[in-house]
């Protein structure tokens, strides 16, 4: 930026750190470091596998924010030495490594300010997706395993864990539909904005003529369950179905029938789990999932009261968020935002940052509208 001196600059971005520091409250979080530390050092930590993969998950995901925070603040320390060795030896080479330092940290600054966005009731929640495929056809199913695709790369690249539990395979490419949860802290919080319909222009692949194809799939995030949340099921308001897990083709998995669907009879939500060997697994596994469900129901029911009261107008995720186009250029574009980038191929492969950052800060700021 030029015409800014750095020094400034440098001082600015540290009253941003500060702030960002008092909001994450670094004294409480290294004290939780210190106590989830003692339960991990615990010999019967792996008793209850589930829990011990929640405090190790939560530990690690705390210490590497902390560390963040720490290396960022070293960082323009750093920084501002550098600047002045560059001064003192007229060094040119020494300035451009200082300006494209700079130019790092405004980001990684920025990307720590989102972070103090999540303060939602839920933010701070694991992540249950379901992707299901919308109108275009075979294009559309496609489509949707390119979207699940995309989301488990976006995970991987973060190094959180994911769990796939069930998978509709399409008759001739692509799946019908998936759910699947990524297990990090705060994954709700930083993917609710991803909610809704997503749009591809492409030629298509399965179109012997070439022409150009327009697909749609929707994708739905919800909080997962947890013990603190009361969502009570009555058995007379489900119908239980079991079936043969299925494989792409319609090939078959399992040779008994050990796949579950759940069907909420009151709301018609249906859920569905196929990956685990036993129907007993796979049908607790369902009901968590529609226990999501019925809570994200119940939250977003909730919201629309306090709408209705306030007089403002609902906030609705549900609606064509991004267009992916392929042909005849190429563009992700965010329909709220306005954030594009050039290069649909990484975005696909997970590059999704740039995106789900802007979209905290634009719900945030809807939200913000909506409470005054």
């Amino acid at each position: 930026m030029a015409g800014i001196d750095p020094a400034e600059e440098i001082n600015e971005l540290r009253g941003t750190l500060r702030s960002i520091q008092d909001v994450l409250d670094l004294d409480a979080m290294r004290k939780q470091i210190e106590e989830l530390e003692q339960q991990v050092a615990a010999p019967d930590l792996w008793d209850d596998p589930e829990q011990a993969q929640k405090v190790t998950s939560r530990l690690s995901h705390l210490q590497g924010e902390l560390n963040r925070v720490d290396g960022v603040a070293r960082r323009l320390d750093d920084l501002a030495v550098l600047y002045e060795l560059a001064a003192e030896e007229a060094d040119d080479d020494t300035r451009a490594e200082a300006d494209k330092e700079l130019e790092s940290l405004r980001s990684d600054i920025g990307a720590l300010e989102v972070r103090t966005l999540l303060s939602g009731e839920y933010d701070a929640r694991e992540a249950l997706i379901t992707i299901n495929s919308q109108a275009g056809g075979v294009d559309a199913a496609d489509w949707a395993e390119m979207l699940l695709r995309m989301y488990l790369r976006w995970a991987e690249r973060k190094n959180y864990a994911t769990e796939v539990y069930d998978t509709s395979y399409a008759e001739e490419a692509g799946i019908k539909s998936a759910t699947f949860t990524i297990k990090a802290p705060y994954a709700y919080g930083t993917l609710r904005g991803e909610h809704g319909t997503h749009r591809l222009v492409r030629i298509s692949p399965f179109d012997n003529q070439g022409r150009r194809q327009t697909s749609f799939a929707g994708v739905d995030i919800v909080p997962v369950v947890e013990q603190t949340d009361h969502i009570d099921i009555n058995e007379d308001e489900i119908r239980v179905d079991v079936y043969r897990s299925s494989g792409p083709g319609g090939q078959g998995v399992n040779t008994t029938d050990s796949a579950v669907r759940i069907t909420h009879l009151p709301s018609g939500i249906v859920v569905s789990c196929q990956n685990e060997r036993s129907q007993l697994q796979n049908r607790a596994t369902a009901m968590n999932v529609l226990q999501a469900k019925l809570l994200e129901r119940k939250r977003q029911e909730e919201a629309e009261k306090m709408s209705e009261l306030r007089g403002a107008s609902t906030t609705s995720w549900g609606t064509q968020i991004r267009n992916y186009v392929l042909h005849p250029y190429q563009i992700v574009k965010d329909l709220r935002t306005g954030t594009e980038a050039g290069n649909p191929s990484a975005v696909l492969d997970g590059d999704l940052d740039e995106f789900i950052e802007s979209e905290i800060r634009w719900m945030r700021r809807q939200e913000s509208g909506a409470e005054q």
